[in-house]
């Protein structure tokens, strides 16, 4: 009887645990392990400019124009507006205090400076603050292709133009609140919607679907096969969503469709509503 109630415990706990933490557990680059923050971290007009490279630059200006070219007919109209409000270009890296007045001016974000993945909690609370958590050091020549660890290539181009659009702004903000309340299982769920929306969203426009993930957008491989016919595409539906496994170092397979970003809204507050995770004073 104590073995069969400690293997239920051990179920509940693998059920729990994200797909990160997962991942950790098998042995992947210790650059993907999540730290704490050991204070507030620096934020706009805070966060110093890096001694980068003029290698550092080239990877930038390589990653951006590769991207770029591959971007027409596949990213969304919000996200290529971003890009054009927050003043990208492939000559330099950005400062993530110019970047973060801009975002200031548009949509009352703002950016915060991070070392590295960070702890769920420090990340949610940043978030739940309108502050966008983002590292300042670019992958290596080595890794232009491909790196699975966190690099401001990834946080600057793949997710702030996004926060340049209202309603995904506010739903990124609501997220932060919701997750800092969310325990157990609600945990996984949340990171599942994080997943299929942030990272891999994807939203119909009218010349036709378009991305708005920022795990899409700043790979290379991904941005060319999300939209083909290899994807399985579904509906947004956030009670679908919070059960959909995924792999986080793989291509994916299945990805889900926006009608809107007033349905993301809509629809992720209905459902954390529905469990507790946002309350009216939240919203």
């Amino acid at each position: 009887m104590i073995e069969d109630k400690t293997a239920d415990q051990d179920a509940v706990q693998e059920a729990e645990k994200s797909a990160y933490e997962k991942a950790a557990e098998e042995g992947v680059d210790p650059r993907c392990i999540p730290q704490s923050l050991d204070g507030p971290p620096p934020v706009g007009d805070e966060i110093e400019y890096p001694d980068y490279t003029d290698q550092d630059h080239a990877n930038w200006k390589y990653l951006f124009e590769r991207q770029m070219k591959l971007l027409p007919g596949r990213a969304g109209d919000a996200f290529l507006k971003g890009v054009e409000k927050l003043g990208m270009t492939p000559e330099r890296l950005p400062a993530l205090a110019d970047v973060s007045s801009n975002l200031k001016r548009e949509t009352n974000w703002e950016v915060a400076r991070i070392p590295g993945l960070l702890h769920e909690k420090d990340f949610f609370n940043l978030l739940s603050n309108r502050q966008f958590p983002s590292t300042d050091y670019i992958r290596g020549e080595d890794e232009l292709d491909y790196t699975p660890a966190p690099d401001c290539f990834h946080d600057m181009f793949g997710h702030m133009p996004m926060l340049t659009q209202p309603e995904f702004a506010d739903f990124y903000n609501l997220f932060g609140k919701a997750a800092l309340h969310a325990e157990g299982a609600d945990r996984p769920r949340l990171e599942r919607l994080h997943w299929f929306t942030v990272e891999f969203g994807l939203i119909k426009q009218k010349e036709g679907l378009r991305i708005f993930g920022a795990g899409i957008l700043s790979s290379k491989e991904e941005v060319q096969h999300a939209l083909s016919d290899e994807v399985e595409k579904l509906p947004f539906d956030p009670a679908v969503i919070v059960e959909q496994d995924y792999t986080v170092y793989e291509l994916q397979d299945t990805l889900f469709v926006l009608e809107s970003f007033e349905q993301l809204v809509e629809g992720f507050t209905d459902w954390c509503m529905s469990r507790g995770l946002l309350s009216e004073n939240d919203v």
